[in-house]
């Protein structure tokens, strides 16, 4: 079993094999054939059995058998499944779109529905979004244009970072609960129905809710949140001002 390096500090995985691979740094030309395949064919590879059958498909072994090669080939790319995971993280995110217009609110709006569509698009990048990681160029991307969009509102960097973690933290966490085409609002409350009608008593509160519900406005839990989100900065800056 290979040894893994860890910080010293925090005990995590040791970074400085991650951030050579997720910047390209240059590595010292090695003797021997020239390499079959490339860091990108590797996790476009991990990315395809990823799409197929989720995170938990993706293997080191998995992805030399898609590549038709051995697990300790594999290793000459890619020293374990930190590096790879990071790789994969990065590859999924793929290039921000440019900034949604002048006005910070279309701006922040646009980009956290845009971070929610991206992982939509692969619903197991959330999971790898979500733990502990140093962001790679891509993610780094993603946040200049975030913060691109407060232009000079009077901020300090530590909160126009919390605001996008914000954003993107509500985005990423409904593509957990809302699959492609699902409802979850509406699915919820067809699933509890029958128990509401049999224990109304017992739970009136919830039962006014959903009946006050418009079904044409659920399962808009995305806009919501940002909206607020949003409007507790306006409130911030107006106070400032």
């Amino acid at each position: 079993m290979r040894a893994e390096k860890r910080d010293a500090v925090t005990g995590a995985p040791g970074t400085d094999g991650v951030l050579d691979l997720l910047w390209r740094r240059e590595a010292p030309p090695r003797r021997g054939p020239k390499p079959r395949f490339t860091i990108d064919g590797v996790v476009a590879a991990a990315t395809a059995i990823a799409d197929a059958g989720g995170l938990d498909a993706v293997s080191m072994q998995s992805v030399a058998e898609r590549l038709g090669t051995t697990k300790m080939a594999l290793y000459r790319y890619v020293p374990g499944r930190v590096e790879l995971d990071a790789l994969m993280l990065d590859a999924a995110l793929g290039d921000p779109p440019p900034a949604a217009g002048r006005d910070w609110r279309a701006a922040l709006t646009g980009w956290a529905g845009s971070v929610h569509a991206r992982a939509l698009d692969r619903p197991w990048s959330v999971e790898l979004a979500q733990r502990p990681h140093l962001p790679g160029p891509v993610e780094l991307a993603w946040f200049e244009v975030g913060l691109a969009a407060f232009g000079d509102l009077p901020l300090t960097g530590a909160e126009k970072l919390d605001t996008l973690a914000l954003l993107a933290g509500h985005a990423m966490s409904l593509v957990r609960q809302q699959p492609r085409g699902a409802t979850p609002e509406a699915d919820l409350a067809a699933g509890l129905a029958p128990v509401l009608a049999e224990r109304a008593d017992g739970y009136p509160l919830t039962v006014a809710a959903f009946a006050a519900t418009d079904p044409a406005g659920r399962d808009d839990a995305l806009r919501f949140g940002v909206g607020r989100v949003v409007a507790g900065v306006a409130a911030l800056v107006d106070e400032r001002r």
